[in-house]
């Protein structure tokens, strides 16, 4: 049985923490009542799904996700889709593309909506129930991450007491310009954190350069070994092994990569490697001040 201890006081990165909010990804794909029982067991008093139909031009008919809270913590994540049904759409990026303002630039116009739909509940929510200060973190996998890293700006814009110690996402799609991505960093810097499984198709796309990832990668090689930093070189010849590493299933290296399964099966294993190993520890965020206000990025 898999043990998960979310840690309420962590700052910056933690593979322990990330690791975690991988498994509350992986929840919002269960049902309703297996998410209230799951989040229960793990230590949240109050859990609430939302399910919301949305007419987007995207893969899906609705919009999922879940909120959880304790007296120390809420964890807000957010289902995604399987890859067959979303690297097609995602390849097409000429009517994907939204504009927020003139001065701001353009921003992924079916993750807008899709989110839209469900955040005026979903603020309410946290609203609610944030009233013992406790700490706050975003997460989801594939779409459902591009969905919590706008759901954690558009919710401190809408009320900047809201704001995300934490922003954890898996095979998360390239989300919006690069004037954009460059400000959201610039606010969420030290408390986003993005993973890609090797060859993960999603990851790749939509195509730039009109779109444009957030934070820095940390990235599964193909033998599972995470790296905070890989030089471009040594990724692209380590995604060449992986796409030909199964001679029997050529070009399927993509999708499997992008299974939200493949990255608990990493992190577990990367759990185990780190507690085994004499220099274990957790790493620390230097510095730990605030981070800006999203302001004029997002709509109000």
């Amino acid at each position: 049985m898999t043990t998960i201890t979310f840690d309420h006081t962590a700052t910056g990165y933690t593979l322990a923490q990330a690791r975690c909010l991988a498994h509350a990804a992986a929840l919002a794909y269960k049902d309703e009542r297996e998410i209230q029982t799951t989040a229960t067991g793990w230590g949240f008093d109050r859990v609430k799904s939302f399910r919301v139909p949305h007419a987007a031009p995207f893969p899906l008919e609705d919009t999922q996700a879940y909120v959880a809270a304790s007296d120390q913590m809420i964890i807000v994540a957010f289902r995604g889709t399987q890859p067959e049904e979303l690297r097609d759409w995602l390849s097409d990026a000429n009517t994907l593309l939204t504009p927020y303002t003139a001065a701001d630039g353009n921003i992924h116009a079916g993750f807008y909506r899709a989110l839209d739909v469900v955040h005026p509940a979903l603020l309410r929510t946290l609203e609610n129930w944030h009233t013992s200060g406790q700490s706050l973190w975003f997460t989801g996998h594939s779409l459902g991450g591009a969905l919590a890293m706008l759901a954690a700006a558009r919710t401190h814009f809408e009320d900047p007491t809201l704001l995300a110690d934490g922003v954890y996402t898996y095979g998360q799609p390239r989300t919006c310009c690069p004037r954009l991505a460059a400000a959201y960093d610039q606010a969420f810097r030290g408390r986003t954190f993005r993973f890609v499984n090797n060859n993960d198709i999603v990851a790749q796309l939509p195509p730039a350069p009109l779109f444009h990832h957030v934070a820095e990668e940390r990235y599964f090689d193909t033998h599972g070994t995470l790296h905070e930093k890989m030089p471009p070189v040594t990724g692209l010849l380590d995604r060449l092994s992986g796409a030909t590493a199964d001679p029997l299933a050529p070009g399927t290296d993509g999708i499997r990569d992008h299974f939200i399964n493949a990255y608990l099966a990493r992190f577990d294993a990367a759990a185990q490697q780190k507690a085994a190993s004499p220099a274990a520890g957790r790493k620390r965020k230097a510095g730990g001040g605030p981070a800006a206000a999203v302001t004029g990025l997002l709509p109000k």
